[in-house]
This record gives structure tokens, C-alpha cells and sequence, in this order.
């Protein structure tokens, strides 16, 4: 049979994603900033959005937002992965979700190009969406170095899928440790290298540090002793927020759990799982965990909006961005003026305590300036800083006070149990917390979800298939015959838990 021949022609580009004929303010990101953005937003325009004079459309490469403070406790396994999240369809119900990635934005046009999860499958390239006001908050990742083997070998921290992995992998390292036969990959699979002595670093060491040593009372031939845990800090402190006194009590808490704290040290490489550091240590390893900071997302150097010396974009006290109408931005990506500070030129450091703040300024002045009224400055002192050190330990500096110990850790408890979203998170996670208090930790190690097709593409006769073997069932840093995936970033400090 002849196929007819196909008259039809090229496809024609996608239509634009269709819109009401009332202001459309477009949300890019759905972290801390685009979430509690929307959120307040649909609140102020509830009756322009019933109307339909406005309409809110998020664009998020995922369909949750991640709170982030609660990675080092999903990663010990204290925390459900399902509570650290929000999901936002849910909590954004008078707002328009669209799940991908914006890739370029022309503000001047108030076009933005948008590649969605059916655009590859369609073929026919990214979505051209258009805005009147525009919110952006891509939010940051993980500031790399070019050193030998991080990018092959190295572990992030920045989102729920690296945290889980991190958990996983560390039980699967003590598998091994336990089974092998071999004393170097015994010692190279307990030791773990934590670079970056920020809160990242130093709450997910100290939180899985808590967590490998108490699941070494399940094996028999592991000692809480056997294992070798590393923190790296290039500076001369960690926990700067939390002050001076408060980082050299974290330091001599760590190093009294038997974990070796190098200050004034760097990670020259990692290169054939061996930690190489600035003081001429080597360290046979296979785990290394980078959380040296943030940068701001790459999207920002897509648009046509100004940006400074660091990436971030330009702002003002009100939240636009400097020089640029209908141009709104907040948290990492945004250089906002500190002025409540009294150091002059000061910016808002890029952490979850000013995001979440902002985003109440910006809401409001957001409705204030399609209501035609005036706009307010953000201003906010910061109030201090708390971080937890594992289980019962913390330390915290707020108002001035100074608390280390159990009542710095349950201050942490506290104060992020009241910033966690929706009344359904902070439900689940108090009665998580409670249940930990009278029953066992979780030890248990699902590596296998990262390849979950790996058994049956065994079982069907195509081979181990992509991502994993059958036996054993490797982590997804650890494949049995390579390197581990490449992370793509690591709670950078951006989710720096403030007060």
C-alpha cells in the first residue's frame, strides 16, 4: 500500500500557553520566594482573580517546594521525605502550574521561553509565554570548583533527591564495609568527607553521623569507632552566623564525637576515590559531600535584566528590579539593599530568613502597584541563628543570647516546625518527631528506588539495564563498575536556618 504523501508541511511553532485578558503575573521558581509569592498573592487578588483582571502563572522545574531546613533530618531519617515538601498544587490553588524549566527571558518583549515536560515529547521546542508583571525567583545552585573528580565522584546537598540518596548511600557503604574482605575498600567506604563547614555541611554531617552510628549496633563486625568522618572548611570557623563563641563550641562538640574538623583546609581533589586536601592528607574515600555554597541560577544570565558583579539581579528596597518596570525579584537571585543595616552598600544575605520575609513586601507591593497605591521598603534586622548538630545537640544565637546543647536544638525544632508551610506539614512532621521518641530509628537503605526498572529489565533478559545492576543493588553514587551520576547541586547556605 502507497502512503499518501504528507502536504501537511512543517509544524507550526506551539501557540503561546492560553491566557485570561486580565494582567497576567508570571512566577518563575516555586522555592521559598515563587511559593510564598503566589501564596500571598492569591490572597490580595482573590477578587481580581474571581474577576478574571489577573491571573497567576508559576512555571517550576518541579511540582513542590522543598523546605530545606529539613534535609539534614529527612537525610537521618527522621522526617518522611513526603513532609519535607509542599506540594504546589495544592497550597497554590487559585494560581496556574505549569511544571518545566524557563530558559531565557526577554523582559523588554515580556516573552519568556519555556521548555515543559511535553515539549520533547511534542518536538517542537520551547513555549513562548507571555507576561505583564514578572516575579523572578530561580532560586540558586551549587557553587563548584573546577577540581579533579568532584563533578565524577562528589555528592550535593540541595535537594530532597540528594538528601535521600546521601542516606542511602551511607547505609550501603556500611554494607559494604561489613561484607568485603578487603581492608582498604573497608576503610574507603567508612570514611566520609564533608567539605564546606556552613549549615549545610555541618548539620547533614552531624545528623548522619547520629544516624551511621546508631545503625552500627546492627552490625556485627562494625564499631560506631570504624567509621571516619571528615569536615573540610577553608576559613578559620564554621557556623558564622551562629558568632564566634558559638562555632568553637560546634567544633569542640564535633570533634568530641570523634570527627576530625581540618579548618583553614581545602579539597584539591577526589580523583579515583581518594580525598586529596591542602594540608597533604590523602584519604582513601567514597564518599565525599560537597556543600561549599551557592551561586545564583544560570537563568539569570539568560534574561535582559541587570545584573551585579556577583549574578544576582540588581533590586531596590522595594523589591523591583533596579531601573526595570514590571520587574520583581527576591531571595538568592536578588541583591536587595540591606537598609536596615548600618553598614553602607550592605545587601540582604541570600538566606531563607530574609526570602521568606520578602515575599510578604512583595506580594503586597505587587498588588499595591496594580492598585495604583504606593510601594513599601523591606526592612528587616536580623535576629540571629540557630543550627542542630544531630540528635539533642544545637547551638543558637538569637536576640543576643547564646544557647548550645539540648535547649539549642529544641529552639531549632521549634522554630522551623512553626516556618514549615501549611498546617498539614507541621502536623506530620510534630507527630513524626513524637513517634521517633518511642520507637527505633529506621535503618533501612532503598538505593533501589533510584533505578526501580533495574529488576525486571534483569528478569526480562535485557541485562542489567540503565542505571543499575541486579545483584547488587547499587546507590545511586555507587555503581558497581563506574563513577557515580553527577550531582547537579547541592540547602547551599541558602537555606540558612535564621530566626
Amino acid at each position: 500500500m502507497v502512503k499518501a504523501a504528507d502536504t501537511r508541511g512543517p509544524a507550526p511553532d506551539p501557540p503561546p500557553i492560553a491566557r485570561t485578558s486580565g494582567t497576567r503575573i508570571l512566577v518563575v521558581g516555586g522555592g521559598y520566594v515563587g511559593m510564598y509569592t503566589a501564596l500571598r498573592l492569591q490572597r490580595k487578588l482573590r477578587q481580581e482573580i474571581a474577576r478574571g483582571e489577573a491571573e497567576i502563572l508559576m512555571i517550576s522545574p518541579d511540582p513542590y517546594m522543598t523546605y530545606q531546613p529539613f534535609l539534614p533530618e529527612a537525610a537521618a531519617g527522621s522526617i518522611s521525605p513526603a513532609h519535607v515538601v509542599v506540594p504546589l498544587r495544592r497550597v497554590l490553588d487559585r494560581c496556574r502550574i505549569v511544571i518545566g524549566e524557563v530558559t531565557a527571558v526577554e523582559h523588554a518583549k515580556r516573552t519568556a521561553r519555556v521548555n515543559t515536560l511535553a515539549t520533547e515529547e511534542e518536538g517542537a521546542g520551547a513555549i513562548e509565554v507571555t507576561y505583564d508583571e514578572l516575579v523572578i525567583a530561580p532560586g540558586s545552585v551549587s557553587r563548584t570548583l573546577p577540581i579533579p573528580g568532584l563533578a565524577e565522584y562528589a555528592i550535593g546537598f540541595k535537594t530532597l533527591e540528594e538528601a535521600i540518596g546521601l542516606r542511602n548511600h551511607v547505609i550501603e557503604q556500611m554494607d559494604i564495609a561489613s561484607s568485603t574482605r578487603d581492608p582498604a575498600i573497608r576503610d574507603a567506604a567508612l570514611t566520609f568527607v564533608f567539605v564546606g563547614g556552613g549549615y549545610a555541611g555541618v548539620e547533614a554531617l552531624g545528623e548522619l553521623e547520629d544516624m551511621a552510628r546508631y545503625t552500627a549496633r546492627y552490625y556485627h563486625n562494625i564499631k560506631p569507632a570504624d567509621l571516619k568522618w571528615i569536615l573540610v572548611e577553608a576559613t578559620d570557623r564554621i557556623l558564622p552566623e551562629v558568632g564566634e563563641e558559638m562555632g568553637r563550641y560546634a567544633i569542640r562538640e564535633l570533634r568530641s564525637r570523634n570527627i576530625d574538623v581540618r579548618l583553614t583546609t581545602r579539597l584539591e581533589s577526589c580523583e579515583n576515590r581518594i580525598a586529596v586536601l591542602s594540608d597533604g592528607s590523602r584519604f582513601p574515600a567514597r564518599t565525599v559531600v560537597w556543600t561549599a555554597g551557592v551561586r545564583p541560577a544560570p537563568l539569570l544570565a539568560a534574561t535582559d535584566l541587570p545584573l551585579n558583579e556577583r549574578g544576582r539581579l540588581r533590586c531596590t528596597a522595594r523589591l523591583t528590579v533596579d531601573g526595570v518596570e514590571h520587574a520583581w525579584a527576591a531571595g538568592d537571585a536578588a541583591a536587595v539593599p540591606d537598609i536596615a543595616s548600618s553598614t553602607p552598600g550592605a545587601e540582604c544575605a541570600p538566606n531563607a530568613q530574609h526570602a521568606v520575609r520578602q515575599t510578604k513586601v512583595l506580594a503586597g507591593n505587587i498588588a499595591a502597584s496594580l492598585r495604583g497605591r504606593p510601594l513599601d521598603e523591606y526592612a528587616h534586622r536580623y535576629v540571629g541563628s540557630v543550627a542542630s548538630l544531630g540528635l539533642h545537640r544545637g547551638v543558637a544565637h538569637v536576640y543576643g543570647r547564646k544557647l548550645k546543647g539540648y535547649p539549642a536544638w529544641l529552639m531549632h525544632r521549634i522554630y522551623h516546625l512553626s516556618r514549615v508551610p501549611t498546617v498539614n506539614r507541621k502536623a506530620r512532621v510534630l507527630a513524626e518527631w513524637t513517634l521517633a521518641g518511642l520507637f527505633k530509628r529506621e535503618i533501612v537503605s532503598l538505593g533501589s528506588l533510584e533505578h526501580p526498572r533495574a529488576e525486571f529489565a534483569s528478569a526480562a533478559g535485557a541485562g542489567p539495564g540503565p542505571g543499575g545492576s541486579h545483584t547488587p543493588k547499587s546507590g545511586p553514587h555507587t555503581p558497581k563498575d563506574g563513577p557515580p551520576d553527577t550531582p547537579e547541586s547541592t540547602p547551599g547556605d541558602s537555606g540558612s536556618r535564621g530566626g
